[in-house]
């Protein structure tokens, strides 16, 4: 998480609270999950917080922010410039093309005051377990917010607390995360007294 970019691309200042949201670029999936992206992405732009997002037009990733978008909201997307095709850069809004996974993943996270896990592949779960890992390392202290529409992370979950019984990770590491079951409980945890005032998660 130190490592120091290679570039440092220019990004329009923003003072409010900035959420980043890992979720699917898939399209061919439940209606249930790109509602939810949606919802979350309007009601991200009502509350007035930015939307840190991977950047595409496709999927959970396009419905969210063209739903923020369109609700006058802040949105930043960041993709790295081999992936342009495949999940469409979505450029009506502040979008950074980087070089790399990595570089896209840093500044997300560096840009970003919290996390919500919303359904995904196995990419949204390679960035979901990476933000957790330096969590566990006590590298960070932002919020992390799995957003498990009709019970998709379950699975997950109970890898975890496998991991724990087996004694290969500490029990508190099941409090790295908190579950939202809906958007609306996502959005009243991220309205909590962990992400207002004086932001004390902002470690950037």
């Amino acid at each position: 998480m130190s490592d120091t970019l290679s570039t440092k691309p220019r990004i329009q200042p923003f003072d409010g609270l900035s959420v980043c949201l890992f979720c699917g670029s898939a399209e061919a999936v439940d209606p249930a999950y790109l509602e939810s992206a949606r919802a979350f992405g309007q009601a991200t732009a009502q509350a007035g917080w930015r939307l840190v997002y991977g950047g595409g037009g496709v999927g959970l990733m396009g419905t969210a922010a063209r739903a923020a978008h369109a609700e006058g909201g802040r949105v930043l997307g960041i993709m790295p410039a081999f992936l342009r095709s495949r999940e469409r850069l979505f450029d009506d809004v502040e979008t950074l093309v980087v070089t790399s996974m990595h570089e896209r993943k840093q500044l997300m996270y560096d840009q970003s005051d919290a996390f919500v896990v919303a359904p995904g592949g196995i990419g949204t779960l390679e960035e979901a377990i990476e933000l957790l890992s330096w969590k566990r390392l006590d590298l960070h202290a932002k919020p992390v917010i799995f957003l498990n529409i009709n019970g998709f992370w379950e699975t997950l979950f109970a890898l975890m607390r496998h991991s724990v019984e087996q004694g290969m990770t500490p029990p508190a590491f099941l409090d790295a995360w908190t579950v939202a079951d809906t958007v609306e409980d996502a959005i009243a945890q991220m309205t909590g007294p962990a992400t207002t005032g004086s932001l004390p998660y902002d470690q950037r």
